[in-house]
């Protein structure tokens, strides 16, 4: 995207991968014993703090598999982690969900808040492990809200937060956090979980997410609101980083998306795998045993000169 006032191109996304590459690990090998990478999420135990993307209208980036979204669930199923859905209509919603994975239903802001809370009660119907609305659709392009498949967005207010928790008895939570004051508007809003997230650079010149992550993390510490990362969660050192700096969980989006749409499930389930076996590998070398042991003193963050 091009700034209108310099004419420079601003690539969000290229800042936010140089920024994670900037970071570096010590290591602290003696004492250091093969690590567990199990995780605890509102209640239930995952098999890694690794999890799959809130993807949406995987056909329209590519794919010719009708399946895809629900390929990729039953890759979380497998692996038992984490699967996380995006915009898509209660019929497919309903498919994906039946497949048993522990699914997260993010949901738009629509205009028409009806809509907002009919897809939350269809979500707690069929068996959704959480439910959340992504805030940072609010805005589009133009100056106005945004509009998405014809479907007209609207401001998301605290008030209007609170009426969506009050509706269901799944945990909620706001992706698209990218602010200590969102932050914590969400934690006086009752949330149960937050997606640290730029959604790939929606907001020219965005911070990358781990930028602002370990102040966020800090406020939050003896909350009970789950704190979940992505953008450029490529490979299991980037994992690694996002946990040190204050996430609990973090997304793999781009990364999966090539293997899910030349191989399905299979190539999903090798992709977190790999990452898995990475995670595992730098958590030796910093003599992590569990990923509550990763901690920001292990990093060393030099910064990034843009």
């Amino acid at each position: 995207m091009e700034d209108k006032y310099s004419g420079k191109k601003i690539d969000v996304n290229e800042y936010t991968r140089r920024y994670m590459d900037s970071i570096l690990i010590e290591e602290r090998l003696i004492d250091s014993v093969l690590p567990t990478i199990e995780t605890n999420i509102f209640g239930h135990r995952f098999s890694s703090p690794i999890m799959t993307p809130a993807f949406s209208h995987l056909k329209a980036i590519g794919t010719d598999r009708d399946s895809a979204m629900v390929e990729y669930a039953r890759a979380a199923k497998e692996l038992n982690i984490l699967n996380w859905v995006g915009m898509e209509p209660d019929d497919l919603m309903g498919e994906i969900l039946a497949v048993g994975a522990k699914t997260v239903r993010i949901i738009k802001p629509f205009a028409d808040h009806q809509t907002i809370l009919d897809q939350i009660r269809f979500a707690e119907e069929n068996g959704a492990f959480a439910v959340g609305i992504d805030i940072d659709h609010v805005y589009g392009y133009d100056g106005q809200y945004d509009e998405v498949d014809g479907i007209k967005m609207g401001p998301v207010t605290s008030e209007d937060i609170k009426s969506y928790i009050a509706s269901t008895s799944l945990p909620f939570i706001i992706k698209g956090v990218l602010s200590l004051q969102d932050a914590l508007k969400c934690a006086d809003c009752g949330v149960k979980g937050i997606v640290v997230s730029h959604h790939s650079g929606r907001l020219p010149s965005a911070i990358p997410p781990l930028m602002v992550l370990p102040q966020i993390a800090d406020e939050l510490a003896g909350s009970d609101i789950s704190i979940f990362v992505d953008c450029h969660i490529d490979n299991g050192v980037d994992a690694f980083k996002a946990l040190a700096l204050g996430a609990d969980v973090v997304s793999v989006g781009r990364a999966i998306m090539k293997p899910l749409v030349d191989e399905g499930t299979s190539g999903v389930i090798r992709k977190i795998e790999t990452m898995n076996e990475e995670l595992i590998t730098v958590m030796g070398y910093t003599g992590s045993k569990t990923p509550d042991d990763i901690e920001d003193t292990m990093l060393w963050v030099p910064g990034v000169d843009f």
